[in-house]
């Protein structure tokens, strides 16, 4: 999981110790059945009421009263709603009593809250045995050994005026829509490890890895000598692992197979959240040198999702195909490569005979 079981106790016991008047009352979701449940938040009971519990703590403190005057209950209730559909439902605007410019601002105050979470809900192992399980598990998957992670610079539509032309080309990534891109790491389980940065989709998904706070962290070995696996629009370092461009043998396409395998884990969780969360699939306008809002929809619905499986949540049937991985803005002129850094990746194709083997055996 992208947070250890000791954080997991540690939160339970925290809500155990706030009681009080709040958290015996009835709440607002015990109007629904399960099926109901579902539909509305594409969450189970049990997921839900650990959810309302942690947020409505912190939103006492950090949220200040609305108006007309809203339960923390009702509060959540209508975000979450507004996280599954990508709109709010008429059902749950009426049981709120809110108008929608009501609910929009209901819906930034706790979001803000939920990405305040991120640091207690998506994280890189911290021990060295954490390390060791996570990076046996995709060893497992693929076959390569000591991958902690797979990143992506993801990319999730947004609207941005086409009068503003230069401002509008900004946004446009290299599949030829308007986007905000956010770098998200995820172990071979799904679970989310990191989310970081947002801006436009045109950006170089190079220069946010090397500026984020989470790649200065892997390249110094902070988090020990492993490898994170990402996509041909990175570049090739000792611990950022790209596939051979232009395979010469048996032996480099099985590892491009092998990294095909891992990377592919980033589509179907991207897949997941997205069917989960229908926020995610058009976050709205773009507002002058501002996506604040849009980043704290990604990193709360990144904190729901490592919620969501820690509660085994079914995935929601609905008509959704996986879209293939944004494959990464091409720089115009080729980037010289780190020669240690072609021996240490060269190295682990010519010692790992087991990479084709590991593919064939889990496809």
């Amino acid at each position: 999981m992208a947070f250890p079981l000791p954080v997991w106790l540690a939160v339970q016991e925290e809500l155990l110790g706030y009681g009080g008047e709040e958290d015996a009352a009835r709440s607002c979701f015990d109007d629904f059945d399960e099926e109901a449940l579902f539909q509305m938040f594409h969450l189970t009971r049990p997921c839900l009421s650990f959810i309302a519990d942690y947020v409505r703590v912190r939103m006492s403190t950090k949220i200040t009263p609305t108006k007309p005057a809203l339960s923390g209950d009702v509060m959540i209730m209508v975000a979450l709603n507004y996280y599954a559909h990508g709109i709010s439902s008429v059902a749950i605007l009426r049981k709120a009593g809110l108008s929608m410019s009501d609910c929009t601002a209901v819906i930034c105050s706790v979001s803000g809250v939920i990405a305040e979470m991120c640091e207690q809900f998506v994280s890189f192992p911290r021990s060295r045995e954490a390390r060791a399980a996570v990076a046996s598990k995709a060893e497992t998957l693929c076959g390569i050994p000591n991958v902690l992670g797979v990143l992506h610079a993801a990319h999730f539509k947004i609207r941005a005026s086409p009068y503003e032309k230069s401002r509008f080309r900004t946004f446009v990534n290299s599949l030829g829509f308007t986007s905000a891109l956010s770098q998200i790491i995820c172990d071979s389980d799904g679970n989310i490890l990191s989310v970081e940065k947002c801006c436009a989709g045109s950006t170089f998904e190079q220069e946010v890895w090397e500026s984020s706070l989470i790649g200065k962290e892997v390249e110094q070995e902070a988090h020990g000598p492993h490898w994170v696996v990402g996509g041909s629009g990175y570049n090739l370092s000792k611990h950022l692992l790209t596939p051979v461009s232009g395979p010469a043998n048996e032996k480099e396409s099985r590892f491009n197979q092998a990294h095909a395998k891992i990377h592919n884990v980033m589509r179907t969780t991207l897949g997941s959240m997205k069917r989960r969360f229908r926020c995610l699939m058009q976050l709205g306008f773009a507002q002058e040198g501002l996506l604040d809002r849009q980043y704290n929809i990604i990193k709360t619905c990144c904190v729901l999702h490592n919620v969501a499986k820690k509660f085994s949540v079914p995935s929601p049937s609905v008509d959704f195909k996986i879209e293939h991985l944004d494959p990464g803005k091409q720089r115009s002129a080729p980037v010289a490569t780190d020669p240690e850094a072609l021996k240490a990746r060269q190295e682990l194709i010519d010692g790992k005979s087991s990479l084709g083997s590991s593919v064939r055996e889990t496809d």
